[in-house]
């Protein structure tokens, strides 16, 4: 006789495994959901972040070489350069240039670079160098950007503890420059002269040293026999020697510099006949140009100094535009927000006070093309070097 019993056991019908199923995958959707968006909603506060990291270095980097226009220059410093070919800036050693007034995939030949400001048929080397519409056009609505250059003398490199000498057609030799020192009977030349280091620096670097020293695109300020002088550092061996305090250096400033500094004529003894001409605390300056790199997309903010490659800065920058603040030494009358650094109103670079960052925009691309967030600075800089006015009441 069978044991099994007839019971019928009990289980799940097919409609209720089907509502089951439903309802899983509603749950399991919307936790999935939840999962992407705040996926999102941190990939986004992150990408937010860094694009305000990536700003924020940027406009640090901008506000500072602007708050440095001229510094070295003296007050009102106003350097004449060479006139037979009117010297240019924003230019590497490739021939390529980058701040121009028609552009060509991003970029200009050195026959239409920006060139230095004229004065009475003379180029003028100021301590700042408006750049209005200089800057490609990123958005035909907006017009072309703008592009700014500022040149101070480099405090990090004691070329000031030689003595500047032409020795030759195109040819500077950089010697130790020395300090008397009165014994009984005797002067011994010292060196480094008192007061060319900081207090905790004891010897200048070597005019060829291998981190800062000079090489071929370079600019050296000098006063050669009374005149000061702007010469480019041309290719070329610096040759060493040796005098009474130590070792020279003998720089190429060879004629053909893609910058245009050492010609045969105008204010620049170079390259004129030798006559040994002089002088003292030569410096190099940096020329330091700001502007909108167009040939990527999205662009690039980029810093050229000197006749060097530029070097990006800051990406997916949209918009860049500056106006200065102008002060009229000969009116007493101020001049402010003039786009053209006072071209217009016959003033020069060494009448602006203060340089106004109209607008420099930034997108991010993270959520596609159009994106998701901007950053906009607006912001001045006060141009402490350049032209001083004692506004207050005596």
């Amino acid at each position: 006789m069978s044991n099994r019993s007839t019971k019928r056991e009990s289980g799940f019908s097919l409609l209720e495994m089907v509502v089951a199923t439903a309802l899983g995958t509603l749950v399991l959707g919307a936790a999935v959901q939840v999962y992407i968006q705040g996926v999102q909603a941190t990939w986004t506060v992150t990408q937010r972040a860094e694009m305000q990291q990536d700003f924020r270095a940027a406009s640090n980097i901008l506000t500072r070489d602007l708050s440095l226009a001229g510094a070295g220059l003296g007050n009102g410093a106003a350097v004449a350069l060479p006139s037979a070919t009117t010297p240019v800036y924003g230019c590497d050693q490739t021939s390529t240039c980058y701040v121009c007034t028609t552009y060509t995939s991003g970029k200009c030949a050195v026959s239409a670079a920006a060139k230095y400001p004229i004065s009475s048929g003379t180029p003028y080397l100021y301590g700042l160098l408006p750049g209005l519409n200089a800057g490609p056009t990123l958005v035909t609505a907006q017009g072309a950007t703008d592009a700014v250059t500022v040149v101070y003398t480099d405090n990090s490199f004691y070329l000031n503890c030689y003595t500047a000498k032409l020795t030759a057609v195109g040819v500077v030799t950089f010697a130790p420059a020395t300090t008397p020192l009165t014994q009984p009977g005797n002067v011994l030349p010292v060196f480094p002269p008192a007061g060319c280091l900081p207090s905790n620096v004891a010897t200048p670097q070597a005019v060829n040293d291998s981190v800062v020293g000079l090489v071929p695109g370079d600019l050296v300020l000098m006063t050669l026999n009374g005149s000061a002088v702007v010469g480019e550092v041309t290719a070329g061996t610096i040759a060493t020697g040796v005098n009474a305090v130590g070792t020279t250096y003998s720089v190429p400033f060879a004629t053909g510099d893609v910058l245009h500094m050492n010609q045969t004529t105008g204010a620049n003894y170079l390259n004129s006949s030798p006559a040994n001409a002089t002088g003292t605390a030569p410096a190099r300056i940096l020329v330091i140009t700001y502007y909108l790199d167009s040939s990527v997309s999205p662009a690039r903010l980029m810093r050229q100094i000197n006749g060097h490659t530029p070097m990006p800065v800051a990406e997916n920058i949209v918009y860049l535009k500056f106006s200065y603040d102008l002060y009229n030494d000969a009116t007493g009358t101020p001049s402010p927000n003039q786009a053209d650094g006072g071209v217009s109103l016959g003033l020069t670079p060494v009448d602006i006070t203060k340089i106004n960052i109209l607008n420099m925009a930034i997108d991010s691309t993270q959520m596609g093309t159009q994106g998701y967030s901007r950053m906009d600075l607006q912001t001045s800089v006060a141009a402490r070097n350049l032209t001083y006015t004692n506004n207050y009441p005596n």
